[in-house]
């Protein structure tokens, strides 16, 4: 993998580059649609690539280990043969669902035990089978395993956390470099920094995890409960000490306005389930602010769901439309309203790219984030 930084913004951290992998370019900063299963909710791959131009997308470990599983992974020669994708795909490395999802789960050195939430079945993620797993998987950029501790984490228990991630990341780097890609290309192998909100954590993650020299990092553990200014603190701090020349990831994040303060502070790549899960319950990201399609005022309103037109599906169908096959409860309206989501969250990071590299990404921010931020 390789990155070049293009240019900074006047006066702030805001960063355009571009990431090489081996399966195509990424102009960066750039969102990733999270196809957790290998796929992306309610959207399809053609509508990913040709509607949408989505550059990388997610696959998660967790869930892809347990179901379809690796063998069949493998068998298909990867994830991007199994679901027919021909661009990058980065994973997680399963650390967040392991502590989320599973009522049932024990940390220990070794690793993190788990109980599988579909059939109840035990497992064991260690740092070094994650790696094997995503060698399977066959993402372009496999993510070290970690433990994201709650945000309202005190500091003896985030110092204990920080410690063990600390110790899995060199198990599981050495595994990383000590193995080698399945499928005839390479991959890239993320840390992760965590610390909660704790200064002095991020900072000392922060230097444990640029000592690596990997080809890129992520900053993990935020968005997790802690306040919105807190998470811009952490970040901000975070990214003094990663290296300008490698991307830099943050995990989980966010809301549009969210995305905007995080690519002021010098975050390159970032990814969320928000868009489609926001859709599927009648929430849409638009240009000129926020809109609950289920309000009665759009019963007869026919403009288009974006004046701007900040995706394909904004002159295909009217407000009043989309309305009408959410109050039916019509598949297609969560189909309509994710591919809406997703094209926005899009266009907001190429637009953001562009006013980088044009040089006013300053005036244009401060303008933006008032509009996504209105509820209209």
């Amino acid at each position: 993998m390789d990155f070049q930084l293009l240019a900074t913004a006047q006066g702030s951290a805001a960063r355009a580059g571009e990431i090489t992998t081996a399966h195509g370019t990424i102009q960066t900063p750039v969102f990733m649609p999270v196809g957790t299963v290998g796929s992306v909710k309610a959207v399809h791959r053609h509508e990913l690539t040709d509607d949408i131009d989505a550059q990388i997308i997610l696959g998660n470990t967790y869930h892809l280990y347990l179901r379809p599983g690796t063998e069949l992974l493998r068998k298909a020669g990867g994830l991007h043969g199994f679901m027919g994708w021909k661009r990058p795909i980065l994973t997680d490395s399963g650390g967040f669902q392991v502590f989320s999802l599973s009522a049932n789960r024990k940390l220990k050195e070794e690793g993190a035990w788990f109980r599988s939430h579909i059939d109840g079945s035990k497992h064991l993620f260690t740092p070094e089978n994650v790696v094997d797993i995503e060698r399977i998987i066959g993402a372009d950029i496999m993510m070290a395993l970690d433990e994201c501790p709650p945000g309202d984490s005190d500091f003896s228990y985030a110092r204990k956390s920080l410690d063990l991630t600390h110790r899995w990341l060199k198990r599981g780097w050495e595994r990383y470099r000590n193995t080698e890609g399945l499928y005839g290309y390479s991959q890239a192998y993320f840390p992760i920094v965590q610390g909660c909100t704790y200064p002095e954590l991020r900072r000392e993650s922060a230097k444990f995890v640029a000592d690596l020299g990997a080809d890129g990092n992520a900053i993990g553990g935020l968005a997790v409960g802690e306040p919105t200014e807190v998470m811009y603190d952490m970040i901000e701090l975070v990214n003094e000490i990663l290296p300008a020349d490698k991307p830099r990831y943050l995990m989980g994040v966010g809301t549009p306005a969210n995305i905007l303060e995080a690519i002021d502070r010098g975050v390159d790549m970032m990814d969320c389930v928000m868009p489609t899960r926001n859709a599927r319950n009648g929430m849409l990201f638009t240009s000129r602010g926020i809109m609950n399609m289920r309000n009665k005022k759009w019963a007869d309103d026919f403009s288009p769901i974006d004046p701007e037109g900040t995706s394909y599906v904004d002159t295909a169908y009217s407000r009043a439309y989309l309305r009408h096959l959410f109050i039916s409860q019509e598949i297609l309206a969560m189909q309509i309203a994710s591919i809406h989501n997703l094209a926005f969250y899009l266009w907001l990071t190429r637009e953001a790219r562009k006013h980088i590299l044009a040089g006013d990404w300053a005036v244009w921010k401060r303008e933006m984030i008032e509009r996504v931020t209105t509820r209209l």
